[in-house]
């Protein structure tokens, strides 16, 4: 895009260059324009201090000075004024990049100069309305340049505006518009830009960037003028099916219409305009395949089409495209090999290939693109080998290959180049890492991250004095990074060997004289790390990783020296076990999970005399053996975003001041000792979004000062001692999507009146083990939309904020109930949906609303009074895993209909008053016995209960379902018979019968024999062990 953006500068330049002023006149100008341009100086300010869209301090234009202008001088020598020769009129003016501010009115005198044939007042903060305040300027018959771009005018561009300007042929509007309070732009109306279309004959450049022309019909186009050379149109808001014919306008050389992400079209197959030297589609929604006469362009310049849903290959049509400069290819669906003529461009400077399902391997050999400064081929499926060619193109400073299919070793780089910065993360490069790479010393980023290198890490990596990122993150890296070695890096700033199970650092005691003066992050993390690392301390560190290591003792004040500009510190999963301060002051981000931490140390580390960080916003203290008390002190910390003391032996209770943090978003206390109230302190918590208090031994009511917490997304107070009727005022929480209340004390029934979009974001609720009662109401069922529809997982600003940092604390721990068995869901807590309301008093039908939520995943009813049939909606949930509606007293038949369940894996409707023939199909010919037990009505397999027909005659129904080839029972009624006369015996006259099926009358009796007697035999067993 650098070199797109170049071009269209220089377009743009060429415009303003050729309408720049000439010398002066020696005509004196006419005494009342002269007048007109002084009254014009007094109705606007100059304000060099006033930004727009970046502001004048840094403009590299020339800046015009209409303060210089007085009567003292012929007004055709001043500055941005041209009179001509012969008449002495102003007929062109220059006042691009001259900070002016103000409005142009319908009464300015500007309008007053009736000759002008060219008029610049772009890149300025003037404001108004076209069409209300400056009409008049488009009145004026002669005005062959316009250019207005770059201000802050507004309003509707209507068909009223272009009726006079017939002699025009540069017109830019772009880039118009104002962002105070409220965002104000220009706007075409339905007729606007076909007046333009049909009336300016004679237009060769249109420029409308950023104009709104979201009402224009795009069949106004095929009205253009054969002579339009110049058409952008970018960030317009079109929308629709382009006309194909618009690329074949015969004299068009810059065509840019990107941004129009819902502007649809082809190209054409033939007929391009041949003189085109521009093209710029990016983040457009063209659809089909690049044709091959794309090929015939040999005019072009660069090319942006990335952003676009195109399919097919890249044509190899390339050799012919000599003045191409730029190429960018990027998500456009495209496919296929790499097109060799692409490596021929002589002129290439930037080629972007990335983001495509391209493939096949680079060739061999590339003496051309001798210019190419920046090649990007990144997610795609190229293979083969990293070929040395790519590394000793004279002019390329990047090299994109990350996300591909490549495979290593890297070959033998012959002859560096002055190549800065290496991508090649991602791939199956194998083997060690090449000295020679390291010869290019002027790298500053290399990135071999994801890879299966092994091997040492040569000592000639740490010759790049101009290193400032390096990552060798997941790879097969072994031996020791020593200190001594890493300084010489006296330019790095990122450092990441994080997942290389075999590579240490050295702590040797000399460590602490390296000096590491740029590096702010060092990411270690999975490594064979034992002891902090001295040398560190020298550094301006911000951001450390250490987790996933080996690191043992404690964090003592002397360890933490040198931590003082750390603002994120991650050290989890290690074996520490002790913790004297926080360190630093400036910390924002610690990370402690999963340690051997004891003891009280959050009073130790929270003491109000020792110095802390008050920019800790978030503290992940869990999975550790910490026990006391909870501080006070821990309320002063004002920026606490994140707490996460979770599964640990802390006790008390819970203070009061929590409600006091305005900014806390998460606070997850699960799985300690802690008792007393929950408290009801939760008045100004709109920012609260989780709160995991389950598996405590909390008592008392939930807290009706969480109603006040409207972004609450996770509210889990399972396993508790809570006492109270279901909290009602829940249904006023928009957000909340997980709500888990089991194995507490609550009684009484779920409220029935509620309103219709109460709880339309639940996506897992758990009201198991309870005392609850009365019937389910309806109107709960019919407003779980977010069960019913698509499923979108939107995680809170907080943890879009950790993820970032890298940690793992997004994986929200929450338990469920499901085929059987209590699970800890981390991150398929996203995706999963489940309703639990088992081991109640619930009593009444079970609703057929229930049979809408056809994303649920898992349902359990059971242990409750409810009657009548199971729902035949229930055949709807398709997507349903695990159902329980066993111990209740449903009665009726199975549906037929749950058969669709393909997805369903284990089905309880055991201990129930079902009767009728059990469904056949799909996954109930999975289901056990055990699926169906203590419903004596009903018959069918898996059970031995045969079903009978409505006359009273008994159907044969084999023990399993029999298709018409199946041998199975046939042949393990003949092993029985063949018992008696030994096992070997009764097996050959089983196979004997099972492949021929003869003689018949044997297998008539053994089917209708042996089931009864097996039947007599399973009622004997049973009175015996009872």
């Amino acid at each position: 895009m650098g070199s797109l953006c170049l071009v269209l500068v220089v377009l743009q330049l060429s415009w303003s260059m050729s309408s720049s002023v000439p010398p002066s006149s020696s005509h004196l100008c006419l005494p009342h324009q002269r007048d007109a341009l002084l009254h014009f100086k007094t109705t606007i300010s100059v304000d060099c201090d006033f930004y727009h869209d970046g502001g004048y301090r840094d403009d590299p234009y020339p800046r015009i000075d209409i303060e210089s202008w007085n009567k003292s001088i012929d007004c055709c020598s001043w500055e941005g004024v041209k009179c001509n020769n012969v008449t002495g009129d102003v007929i062109g003016m220059d006042l691009s990049h001259s900070c002016l501010v103000g409005s142009l009115f319908a009464s300015n005198s500007l309008f007053q100069l009736h000759n002008l044939q060219w008029l610049d007042l772009s890149s300025n903060n003037l404001r108004g309305s076209l069409l209300e305040n400056t009409s008049s300027l488009f009145h004026f018959h002669g005005l062959q340049r316009l250019n207005l771009a770059d201000n802050g005018f507004d309003g509707i561009i209507s068909s009223k505006l272009f009726s006079q300007l017939v002699s025009l042929t540069h017109l830019n509007l772009s880039y118009n518009g104002f962002f105070d309070d409220t965002e104000s732009y220009l706007r075409f109306d339905g007729q606007g830009f076909d007046m333009i279309a049909r009336n300016l004959t004679k237009l060769r450049n249109l420029v409308l960037d950023t104009v709104d022309m979201s009402d224009v019909a795009l069949t106004s186009f095929l009205n253009l003028s054969s002579s339009v050379e110049h058409l952008s149109l970018s960030w317009c808001q079109l929308h629709g099916e382009f006309p194909t014919q618009a690329f074949q306008l015969p004299n068009l050389k810059v065509l840019d219409l990107s941004g129009n992400e819902n502007l649809a079209g082809y190209f054409p197959n033939t007929n391009w305009s041949s003189g085109l030297e521009l093209l710029d589609l990016s983040e457009c929604g063209f659809r089909g395949s690049i044709p091959a006469s794309f090929g015939n362009l040999t005019q072009i310049i660069s090319v942006g089409l990335e952003g676009n849903s195109l399919e097919g290959q890249i044509p190899d049509v390339f050799g012919n495209l000599r003045k191409l400069t730029s190429l960018s290819f990027s998500s456009c669906n495209l496919s296929g090999p790499l097109p060799i003529t692409i490596f021929n461009l002589t002129k290439i400077t930037h080629l972007d290939l990335s983001y495509n399902h391209l493939e096949g391997p680079f060739p061999n050999h590339v003496s051309e693109l001798q210019f190419l400064e920046e090649l990007w081929l990144s997610y795609n499926s190229i293979s083969g080998g990293v070929p040395s060619w790519q590394f000793t193109l004279p002019s390329l400073l990047q090299l994109d290959l990350s996300y591909n299919k490549l495979v290593g070793p890297i070959d033998r780089i012959q002859k560096p180049s002055p190549i800065q910065e290496v991508y090649l993360s991602y791939n199956n490069i194998g083997g060690s890492i090449p000295c020679s790479i390291f010869d290019l010393v002027n790298l500053t980023s290399l990135d071999l991250s994801s890879n299966n290198l092994s091997g040492p890490i040569p000592d000639s990596i740490f010759d790049l004095v101009n290193l400032t990122s390096l990552d060798l993150s997941s790879n097969n890296l072994s031996g020791v990074i020593k200190s001594d070695m890493l300084s010489k890096l006296t330019s790095l700033e990122f450092l990441d060997v994080s997942s290389n199970s075999l590579l240490s650092l050295s702590t040797s005691g000399n460590d602490v004289n390296s000096s590491f003066p740029q590096l702010t992050t060092v990411i270690f993390s999975g490594c064979s790390v034992r002891q902090f690392p001295n040398f560190f301390r020298t550094s301006k560190l911000t951001f450390l990783d250490l987790s996933n290591n080996v690191i043992s003792g404690g964090i003592s004040k002397w360890e933490a020296e040198g931590w003082e500009g750390l603002v994120s510190l991650d050290l989890s999963h290690n074996f520490l076990t002790a913790l004297e301060q926080f360190p630093g002051n400036n910390l924002g981000y610690l990370n402690l999970r999963s340690n051997l931490l004891q003891g009280p140390i959050l009073s130790t580390c929270l003491n109000p005399q020792i110095p802390s960080s008050k920019k800790l916003s978030v503290i992940i203290i869990s999975k550790n053996k910490l026990t006391g008390n909870i501080p006070s002190s821990i309320c002063n910390l004002s920026s606490l975003d994140v707490l996460d003391l979770s599964e640990n032996s802390l006790s008390g209770t819970i203070s009061d001041c929590f409600g006091n943090l305005r900014s806390l978003e998460f606070l997850n206390l699960q799985m300690n000792n802690f008792y007393g109230k929950i408290p009801d302190s939760f008045v100004n918590k709109s920012e609260l979004s989780h709160l995991l208090l389950n598996d405590n031994q909390l008592e008392g009511l939930v807290p009706p000062s969480l109603a006040n917490s409207i972004s609450l997304e996770v509210l889990n107070l399972g396993k508790n001692k809570l006492t109270d009727r279901f909290p009602y005022w829940l249904a006023s929480l928009p957000q909340l999507q997980i709500l888990i209340l089991r194995s507490n004390r609550f009684h009484g029934s779920l409220p029935h009146s509620i309103a219709s979009s109460s709880f339309s974001a639940l996506r897992i609720i758990d009201l198991s083990v309870n005392e609850f009662t009365g019937t389910l109401p309806t109107k709960l069922f019919q407003n779980l939309r977010a069960m019913k529809g698509k499923q979108e997982w939107f995680y809170s600003t907080t943890f879009k904020n950790m993820m970032i940092y890298g940690s793992d604390i997004y994986e929200i721990p929450v338990n469920v109930t499901t085929k059987r068995l209590e699970l800890e869901l981390t991150k398929a807590v996203a995706i999963f949906v489940s309703i639990d309301l088992s081991n109640n008093q619930f009593c009444g039908k079970i609703p057929e609303e229930v049979g809408k939520l056809v994303y649920l995943k898992m349902l359990n009813f059971s242990h409750n009074n409810f009657i009548g049939p199971i729902p035949a909606s229930f055949g709807n949930l398709v997507a349903l895993e695990s159902l329980d509606l066993s111990s209740n007293k449903l009665g009726g038949r199975i549906p037929s209909e749950m058969t669709n369940l393909t997805f369903l894996e284990v089905l309880n409707l055991s201990e129930n008053s079902l009767v009728g023939p059990i469904p056949h199909g799909n996954q109930f010919n999975t289901f056990s016995n055990d699926s169906y037990s203590g419903n004596l009505g009903l018959c069918g397999l898996p059970l031995s209960k045969q079903c009978v027909n409505h006359g009273g005659d008994e159907l044969s129904s084999p023990l399993v379902v029999e298709h018409k080839s199946s041998e199975i029972p046939f042949f393990w009624q003949v092993v029985m018979m063949g018992y008696g006369s030994g096992v070997v015996l009764g097996l050959s006259m089983g196979y004997i019968i099972f492949t021929t099926g003869r003689p018949w009358w044997i297998v008539r009796k053994v089917e209708r024999d042996w089931q009864y007697n097996f039947k007599r035999w399973v009622q004997r067993n049973r009175v015996r062990r009872n």
